[in-house]
C-alpha cells in the first residue's frame, strides 16, 4: 500500500499516481550490502549496512543497559525487610551465689556484694528459651555508622587531615511484644547483669556486655536458600542503655512495641574483617590473637635456641628477661670494653 495515491481517468485510462512505501527490507537475503563487513562508525555503533543481517547478540553498550546489567548481576537491591539480628545476654565470668544464697569460699561482706546479680545459669537459661523469640520479633534496626575522626595538621602550605578516632552512635531497635511482654523482660535481664536493686552495687564490664550480629539477607539463584546471609555485621560490648516506655491507649487496637537504645564500643563488616567467617552464637574479640602458624612457631623456637634467648618467652617475660641479659652483657670483659655492642654469640 502506498503512502500517497492519486489518478485521473482519461479517454477510457486510469492514470493513478503514488508514493510507494520503503521495500529496501524486504528482500534482505538477496541484498548485495548483506554480506559486507560491518564498517565502524564510532566506539559504540556500526554503519547501518551492516544491521541488515539482523544478527542476535549484545547491542551496543549505553548507560541504561549498564545499570540493568548490574541489577541482574547482583539479583536485584536489598530490601528494608530483608534482614535478621541475633542477640545474646552476657555470660558472667568469676564467683556467685548458689542457690542457698551463699558463695563457696567468700567472706559475709563479698556474699551481700554480689546480692541480686544476675547469675550466668539465670541468663543462660533464659537465653536459651527466649532468644529466638526476640531475635524473630525485631520489627526494626538500624545498621552502625562510623564516623572518622580527623584533625588538621598544617606543616607546610594548607593543612593535611589525620584521622585520629573512631566514633559510632548508638543504635535503636524496635521489638513487638508478646501478652506476658517477654521480650521486654529479656532486655531488662540484660540491664539488671550490670547492676543490683538491693545493694546499689555495680557489676564488672565484662559481666554485662555482649556482642550483637546484624544480618542482610537476600537469595541466590544458585542456591536453593532464600534467606541466604549477603552482608553483615557485628556489635562488640553492647549493652542496653535504654529501653524505652509501653505506651497504652484506648484509641487504637494495635500491637505493642517498645525501643531499646544500645551503646557499643565498635564494630566490623564481617566480609571484610573476617572474610565472610560468620559464627552465630560466638562471642570472640579481635584484639585476641592466636598464632597458628607452624612456620613461625618454629621460627620463636628457633631464635630461642641458637639467637637470643629470651626470644621464645612470653612478652611480660621477655621484657624483664632482656634488662638482665643487658646488664650481664655489660658485666663481662667483652661487654665492658664495646659497651654491650660486641657479645659473644649465643647470649
Amino acid at each position: 500500500m502506498a503512502i500517497l495515491r492519486g489518478g485521473v481517468r482519461i479517454g477510457g485510462f486510469d492514470i493513478r499516481l503514488g508514493l510507494p512505501r520503503d521495500r529496501s527490507l524486504e528482500n534482505v537475503a538477496n541484498d548485495p550490502r548483506f554480506n559486507e563487513k560491518p564498517i565502524p562508525v564510532s566506539a559504540d555503533t556500526v554503519s547501518t549496512d551492516a544491521r541488515l543481517k539482523g544478527r542476535q547478540g549484545p547491542r551496543p553498550e549505553t548507560i541504561l543497559g549498564r545499570t540493568l546489567a548490574y541489577v541482574n548481576q547482583a539479583e536485584g537491591f536489598a530490601r528494608k525487610a530483608r534482614f535478621y539480628v541475633e542477640f545474646n545476654l552476657p555470660r558472667p565470668g568469676g564467683i556467685s551465689l548458689n542457690q542457698t544464697g551463699q558463695g563457696d569460699g567468700l567472706s559475709k561482706a563479698s556474699q551481700e556484694e554480689l546480692i541480686d546479680f544476675k547469675s550466668s545459669e539465670e541468663l543462660a537459661n533464659y537465653q536459651s528459651s527466649n532468644s529466638k523469640r526476640v531475635n524473630a520479633f525485631c520489627k526494626s534496626i538500624s545498621m552502625p555508622d562510623r564516623d572518622v575522626q580527623m584533625k588538621d595538621i598544617k606543616h607546610h602550605g594548607p593543612a593535611r587531615k589525620f584521622v585520629y578516632d573512631l566514633k559510632s552512635a548508638p543504635i535503636q531497635a524496635t521489638f513487638y511484644a508478646d501478652k506476658f511482654l517477654r521480650e521486654r523482660t529479656y532486655f531488662e535481664l540484660w540491664q539488671q547483669s550490670a547492676f543490683s536493686l538491693k545493694t546499689f552495687n555495680y557489676n564488672y564490664y565484662d559481666n554485662y556486655v555482649s556482642d550483637i550480629n546484624i544480618f542482610q539477607l537476600g537469595s541466590f539463584t544458585t542456591k536453593n536458600e532464600r534467606d541466604a546471609t549477603t552482608y553483615a555485621v557485628k556489635l562488640f560490648d553492647c549493652y542496653p542503655k535504654t529501653i524505652g516506655p509501653v505506651e497504652y491507649s484506648y484509641d487504637a487496637n494495635e500491637v505493642q512495641t517498645f525501643n531499646v537504645t544500645f551503646e557499643f564500643r565498635h564494630w566490623i563488616n564481617y566480609y571484610i574483617d573476617r572474610g565472610g567467617n560468620i559464627t552465630l552464637g560466638q562471642s570472640d574479640y579481635p584484639d585476641v590473637t592466636v598464632i597458628k602458624d607452624k612456620n613461625r612457631v618454629n621460627e620463636i623456637r628457633t631464635a630461642g635456641a641458637f639467637g637470643e634467648p629470651i626470644s621464645g618467652l612470653p612478652p611480660e617475660l621477655r621484657r624483664a628477661g632482656r634488662g638482665v641479659l643487658e646488664q650481664l652483657k655489660r658485666s663481662l670483659p667483652i661487654g665492658k670494653i664495646t659497651k654491650g655492642r660486641g657479645f659473644p654469640p649465643f647470649f
